[in-house]
């Protein structure tokens, strides 16, 4: 394989899934083939990563902004445990692209990094907005039991829960367990995409 079929190749449907995971849009990572740096001429692979981290950055937001609408949203403590719990599979699906196993150990290793330093400031955030609910007057008995939810479900738990499964590159033929609804497969619930009123098992 060579380099030279610039945006074909690997490198277009890397982009393509990209552009419509990012969107929200229904996709199979099973059908992504494995990148080979040596494949990629000049800085093909550094716009590849960039399309990377742009789509992660745009589900992470989203995701965020979700979670957010959905606590505010609740009405009791056990509405905000069961987002937080449907929030920790959607970053899970996150992490689960950042490190699929298609992409060169190097990229996966620079992509899951950036996922993970950002889920201990978005805890930090959650437990921050407490202490401006605080500072205007809030009930703190209600404070303490927020808070307590929050760290009873903490999103920091996915980094040190066993890694999502990852869906396992194209090799050319399709399994009928590459789909998104292969049973037990990370990818097949993303409450990110759609929110869901379910309790999700840690």
């Amino acid at each position: 394989m060579s380099g030279l079929w610039g945006d074909g190749g690997p490198y277009a449907a890397w982009v393509g899934f990209l552009r419509r995971w990012a969107a929200l849009e229904p996709v199979d990572p099973g059908t992504l083939p494995v990148i080979v740096p040596e494949d990629f001429q000049g800085d093909t692979l550094a716009r590849l990563t960039k399309h990377l981290t742009d789509a992660l950055d745009a589900r992470l937001n989203d995701w965020a902004e979700r979670l957010l609408r959905a606590m505010a949203h609740s009405t009791d403590e056990f509405s905000v445990g069961r987002e937080l719990a449907q929030a920790r599979a959607g970053l899970n699906t996150v992490r689960a692209l950042a490190g699929h196993p298609g992409l060169p150990p190097k990229v996966r290793e620079e992509l899951t990094g950036l996922v993970d330093r950002q889920i201990p400031e978005i805890q930090a955030q959650l437990e921050r907005n407490l202490d401006a609910e605080a500072r205007r007057g809030a009930d703190p008995r209600l404070l303490e039991r927020r808070r307590r939810t929050l760290r009873e479900n903490a999103l920091t738990s996915v980094l040190t829960a066993p890694p999502p499964p990852s869906a396992p590159p194209s090799t050319g033929r399709r399994s009928p367990a590459s789909g998104p609804a292969a049973g037990g497969d990370a990818w097949a619930y993303d409450p990110a995409a759609r929110p869901r009123r379910r309790i999700v098992p840690d």
